[in-house]
């Protein structure tokens, strides 16, 4: 339970001093981007995934988390910062190892019922005349394609 503490408190601090800071020479907008950008690159289909988290400020990634190291890297020297500051801690380190089973397998079942498991299937079309609301004759054709995969489609 304490080392949970320590690393919310580690989180806490690190936004602290991310909202502080701002970037060089650059005049405050007002307007303040933090994003947390997680990647899962399923290797042959599902035997493999690796995964990547980026940690984005100002649309300036400043660390990333590589699954396959097992650590952070820093791109920036704030990012550089953080990664030894959070690298060493194990408690911190073994839920970021465990983020691949939350983020990655689960959102990849739903993933597959629509695209890996799908087969090519035709579609399935119907022409209906819509009249036009402000002249007597008809007004147009309306053409509805639906039920197919790949969704790529081109009409004639």
């Amino acid at each position: 339970a304490m080392g949970r503490v320590a690393a919310a408190g580690a989180v806490l601090v690190a936004l602290v001093v991310l909202g502080a800071l701002p970037a060089a020479g650059t005049e405050l907008s007002g307007v303040f981007q933090f994003m947390i950008k997680h990647e899962c690159h399923f290797i042959n289909s599902t035997e493999q995934v690796r995964f990547v988290k980026r940690l984005i400020y100002n649309q300036e990634q400043y660390t990333i988390f590589y699954r396959d190291l097992g650590l952070f890297v820093g791109d920036t020297p704030y990012g550089e910062k953080i990664a030894r500051y959070w690298n060493p801690v194990p408690e911190f380190m073994e839920r970021k190892w465990a983020e691949v089973n939350r983020h990655c397998w689960p959102n990849n079942e739903v993933f597959n019922l629509f695209s890996v498991d799908h087969r090519v299937s035709p579609p399935s079309m119907s022409i209906s005349l819509l009249p036009s609301s402000s002249q007597p004759s008809p007004g147009c054709l309306l053409c509805s394609v639906m039920d197919f995969y790949p969704v790529r489609v081109q009409l004639r």
